[in-house]
């Protein structure tokens, strides 16, 4: 089987040639499901040439901490072993992407780059410097979207609403079957020492203060466990309990999404096959589906997706006008962070991202509004929001992250509403709002000092 054309294009073109292909793996690290690993494993047959998986390992990566690296390495290390029982090497790189992987393709004589698409400033930097700096033909493969990201859409979309007729039109031609990985290969005749992971682990030069959690497991295996978990006991009541933090109706997958340890295609399939009420599945495809891809949209097409240059001009135009706004509260970087605000919802939630590494996705929206309510301005706020969320959660430095707090913050996929204090025409949430939705009495108690590992 061949994999769909659409889902890969070239970033740059050559006729050198060479004896390997060097798939550069980053963003979707696994081997099952993996549509740039399949695409590297074509392009290595049709040219009888072995194919060679590597990844480059970076220190401090946007603010990540000892647990996101902690649960990414891990995950590696399975990946590297479901890798040899394929006959495929895997290689550790450290350091500039720009240099070590140019220093690769050299000393191997590769002749083929394949690489999988992050929509991320910094990776898209790497890509063109890692391009420039070699002779080889360079493709770039969507495995995280179902519809890769520029078939989607040429353009940032306004909302969902724009995008959703979008990505159902082109649902059919994507949402496929994964064909398996060939098992006979050549060999790679090249350098491909064993990985000391807990040796790398320790020489990383990263914030350790943010300890890895325990309450979940990293790896493929692990991810595929979770999915199972959900599938059995979470999607059936999906629509009802997901925005009750109180409940834990939600499905606990966004850290092996984001670090590409379990596929998004491979979820929706698993979901479509499943046997929970037909609202369940489409509730729950909606997110998985739909808005993942807008935000992949909006970091892709948007420059300015972390800053507030990103927002609408409408959003711009009210936050300057409000910005003087005196705030009843004001708080600084250390006090959020410590959890040490009048707020006992907020102090909460903000707990349980310490502790877990893991924000309940509504809390998410009144967590970063409340940033936004009780600093000097919306270009701190912003700074602080997005600081503690990729220092904290599992899934941050992601576009759904980026996106959200945009939302949030700058009416970003949002409309204008009615004008308040501080908020401009921003989407207002209120502590009285959240308490007439669930119970905050037993999300509180949930997210006291010192908890870590519970299961809602």
């Amino acid at each position: 089987m061949e994999i769909n054309p659409k889902r890969v294009r070239v970033l740059r073109e050559s006729d050198t040639g060479g004896k390997v292909v060097l798939y550069w793996m980053s963003r979707d690290q696994r081997v099952q499901d993996n549509w740039a690993l399949l695409f590297a494993d074509e392009v290595s047959r049709s040219h009888g040439v072995p194919l060679v998986v590597a990844f480059c390992l970076v220190d401090d990566f946007l603010g990540a901490t000892l647990r996101a690296y902690d649960f990414m390495l891990k995950g590696l290390e399975e990946v590297s072993q479901s890798l040899a029982r394929k006959g495929i090497p895997f290689i550790l790189l450290k350091g500039d992407p720009a240099a070590q992987l140019p220093r690769f393709i050299r000393a191997n004589d590769v002749g083929w780059l394949v690489t999988d698409f992050d929509p991320l400033r910094i990776k898209r930097k790497w890509k063109k410097e890692v391009a420039a700096a070699t002779a080889v033909t360079v493709y770039e493969v969507d495995a995280h979207n179902i519809v890769p990201c520029w078939v989607a859409s040429p353009k940032q979309e306004y909302g969902a609403y724009t995008i959703r007729p979008k990505i159902h039109r082109a649902l059919p031609d994507y949402l496929e079957i994964f064909p398996p990985i060939g098992r006979k290969r050549l060999a790679f005749k090249g350098r491909a020492a064993a990985v000391k992971w807990p040796a790398i682990l320790r020489g990383l030069r990263v914030d350790r203060e943010v300890k890895p959690v325990d309450w979940l497991g990293p790896g493929e295996k692990a991810a595929r466990r979770a999915l199972k978990r959900f599938l059995r006991a979470g999607l059936e009541h999906y629509p009802e309990r997901r925005n009750d933090p109180s409940l834990g109706g939600q499905s606990d997958l966004s850290p092996y999404l984001h670090f590409g340890q379990l596929s998004a295609q491979r979820v929706a399939i698993e979901v479509e096959l499943s046997d929970a009420p037909t609202a369940s599945k489409e509730a729950f495809l909606e997110e998985l589906i739909v808005r993942r891809e807008l935000s992949d949209n909006f970091c892709l097409y948007n420059p300015h997706y972390d800053g507030v240059r990103g927002f609408p001009g409408w959003a711009r135009k009210t936050l300057a006008e409000h910005r003087h706004d005196p705030r009843e509260y004001t708080y600084t970087l250390r006090q959020l962070e410590a959890a040490l605000t009048h707020d006992d919802l907020w102090n909460a939630a903000q707990r349980e991202m310490v502790n877990r590494g893991k924000m309940h996705g509504y809390m998410r929206m009144y967590w970063a509004k409340k940033i936004l309510e009780w600093t000097k301005s919306v270009r701190t706020a912003m700074k602080f929001a997005i600081g503690l969320n990729d220092k904290y959660e599992l899934d941050g430095r992601d576009p759904n992250g980026y996106t959200g707090i945009a939302w949030s913050m700058g009416g970003v996929h949002d409309r204008a509403w009615g004008e308040r204090p501080v908020f401009g025409k921003i989407r207002y949430m209120s502590y009285k709002g959240m308490r007439s939705k669930f119970n905050i009495e037993t999300y509180i108690a949930l997210n006291q000092p010192g908890i870590q590992g519970r299961r809602m």
